[in-house]
């Protein structure tokens, strides 16, 4: 793990216990160092101006919107210390692992604290990488800066100021503009501004060595930066296949067009090294933050690029113009949770699909296969679930666990209320239609309420609509996908196509025990040619595979690997079953997968089918 601290010289300049009460009281001023590291952590100083209550609470988030997961980033703090005007210290008590309590506050002058990142923690403190933080000196600093800035009680809508004082050689990749930029002597300071606490955090920085691209998309500056620590990829390598996706995204949406900047900030993790092993991205209004093997061959990264970034990216959708109360007035330490995932990510993850057959960029066998294997993956957690439930109560550990199916079923929702609505308005209303409907009543700076969404859906479209969610959404009837298929003339069939040893497209073979760490092999989903062939069955357990063992904590490098597997080479594998141990021996080969696939009737152009599929997918 890594962590920081200040050369003495500066932290008379820059951290003075000592102040005036020069602050405006309506600005919260931040100052993160960048440019002096030590033991890996970055030092902190808050200021929130004239404090007039005896005590201040002082928190960093326990949760952030768009993670879903309680994260407790206040286990990233330490040292914390508080001082009045004078430059003496006060005292501060930390109540939880996110909350300090600072005393006298009405001489408060400003908190110190020092910061570690996550990707040098084994494990990462169990963060999602792209929500998680990187301090390299003088070389690269991710900041998701929900991890690094933290806010005072009922002080979350004043203005923020942050100051990042950063060495000269590093340039921020940000869609949130520099301000002001003052240059010392050894290092340089960009000066930030937010109306408000939330305006922090949904803004990530990269600081790197300059290699930084852009492109305009009818009127939208699209900025992508990457950090290549073995200078395997530059920006030049992805902007294309990038330039690509976002003109097509921008063409699928027409006239939705609410960001004039969109910032991608790519993080490619040295797999040699201690790094960044969750793998994904997370959105934010006006960009997204990625994290991606740098050892992926660079088709394979293209396409990864396509299908995360597309998905953040509709998240100008919603939630950035379509959300609930919960979410607008998001409680980063106490959260309620909106009922409406299916929307969030559901939808999100839906359109990320379906602009790509809309705009040619797959054919409809790749889109129906997508779907499909959404199907066959969703049915491995509990198709008759309430989603709207599962939704709301996602933090508790009862329900934590179903949140990967609301990129799976959450997907489907969103297709089948696409079909039909098609199939109720003649092929004139889709869900796109209906998300701008919702836009145009709400936007960006009107939450709905909760409670009160699917009636305004139902109003918006037609009463046949409610039966959809009363039934599927709300309700725990699972959706029948062969009658919805059916009525845009589409079919089940078989096909055997190839696969990965591992991973089947993004769909895993395999699951991790959260609680043990143990890999097995998944019931729910096809066993490939390679591993049925040999015996090996659902459930079991991998201990060795040639010879070295494997576990939730290098499992990454293990599926990696295998994706450079060449066919003839020895394989042994030894595994759990009940209790027993089983040793299989072969050679690798190439693994195929058969499993059941769509595909479109052959329809005259003449037959309903055809005209609502037509509407479905190219309108």
């Amino acid at each position: 793990m890594k962590k920081i601290i200040l050369a003495m010289s500066l932290a008379v300049l820059v951290f003075s216990c000592k102040s005036t009460k020069t602050s405006d009281a309506d600005i919260i001023e931040v100052d993160v160092a960048l440019h002096e590291i030590e033991n890996d952590q970055v030092h902190v100083t808050v200021n929130p101006g004239k404090v007039k209550s005896e005590t201040i609470k002082f928190y960093i988030p326990k949760t952030v919107p768009g993670t879903y997961a309680i994260n407790n980033y206040g286990q990233f703090i330490e040292n914390v210390k508080a001082f009045d005007y004078d430059g003496n210290q006060l005292n501060v008590t930390k109540e939880d692992e996110n909350t300090w309590v600072i005393s006298e506050a009405t001489d408060f002058d400003k908190i110190i604290y020092y910061v570690n990142d996550t990707y040098d923690i084994e494990g990462e403190g169990g963060v999602f990488s792209p929500a998680g933080t990187n301090f390299e000196k003088d070389d690269n600093f991710m900041l998701n800066l929900h991890s690094v800035v933290g806010y005072f009680e009922n002080m979350k809508e004043k203005t923020y100021k942050l100051n990042i004082h950063r060495p000269k050689n590093l340039v921020a990749s940000a869609s949130l503009p520099v301000t002001k930029q003052t240059v010392n002597e050894t290092y340089t300071t960009d000066e930030f501004t937010t109306s408000r606490y939330f305006g922090v955090i949904d803004h990530p920085i990269m600081y790197a060595e300059p290699d930084t691209t852009s492109f305009d998309i009818e009127g939208m500056k699209v900025l992508l930066s990457v950090y290549s620590p073995n200078n395997v990829y530059s920006t030049e390598d992805l902007k294309p296949s990038l330039e690509k996706m976002v003109q097509a995204q921008k063409s699928f949406l027409g006239e939705i067009d609410n960001t004039n900047i969109y910032a991608i900030l790519l993080y490619l993790s040295d797999m040699e090294e201690q790094d960044a092993r969750g793998f994904g991205a997370l959105e934010h209004h006006t960009s997204t933050s990625v994290v991606l093997p740098e050892t992926m061959p660079l088709e394979q990264l293209e396409e990864t690029m396509t299908d995360v970034v597309s998905h953040e990216f509709f998240h100008i959708i919603t939630p950035l113009n379509i959300h609930s109360e919960e979410v607008h007035y998001f409680n980063y330490n106490n959260p309620d949770m909106s009922k409406h995932l299916w929307l969030y990510e559901g939808v999100t993850e839906y359109f990320a699909n379906l602009f790509q057959i809309n705009q040619g960029l797959i054919s409809e066998e790749q889109f129906y296969n997508r779907m499909s294997e959404k199907i066959q993956t969703s049915m491995g957690f509990d198709d008759t679930m309430s989603f709207t439930k599962m939704s709301e109560n996602i933090l508790k550990d009862e329900y934590k666990n179903s949140y990967y199916n609301v990129y799976q079923k959450g997907a489907l929702i969103g297709m089948a209320l696409d079909i039909r609505l098609r199939e109720l308005s003649d092929g004139e209303m889709g869900i796109l239609d209906l998300m701008k409907q919702l836009i145009s009543k709400y936007g960006k700076d009107k939450p709905f309420q909760d409670d009160e969404l699917i009636n305004e859906i139902v109003e918006m479209t037609y009463p046949e609509i409610r039966t959809f969610f009363d039934k599927h959404v709300i309700g725990t009837t699972p959706i029948p996908y062969d009658e919805y298929f059916a009525k845009v003339g589409v079919e089940k069939t078989e096909t055997k196509t190839k696969t990965g040893y591992f991973l089947d497209g993004q769909t895993p073979f395999i699951n991790v025990n959260q609680e043990t760490g143990e890999i097995f092999f998944r019931k729910s989903y096809p066993m490939n040619t390679f591993f049925s062939e040999l015996g090996v069955e659902g459930g079991d357990i991998i201990k060795t595979i040639n010879g070295k063992e494997y576990s939730l904590q290098n499992i990454r490098p293990l599926v990696m690997s295998s994706m450079s597997w060449e066919e003839g080479q020895e394989f042994t594998m030894t595994v759990d079953r009940d209790g027993e141990e089983v040793t299989f021996e072969t050679k690798t080969e190439q693994p195929f997968i058969t499993k059941e696939s769509l595909q479109s009737m052959d329809l005259e152009a003449s037959d309903e089918r055809y005209k609502l599929r037509e509407a479905w997918l190219k309108e």
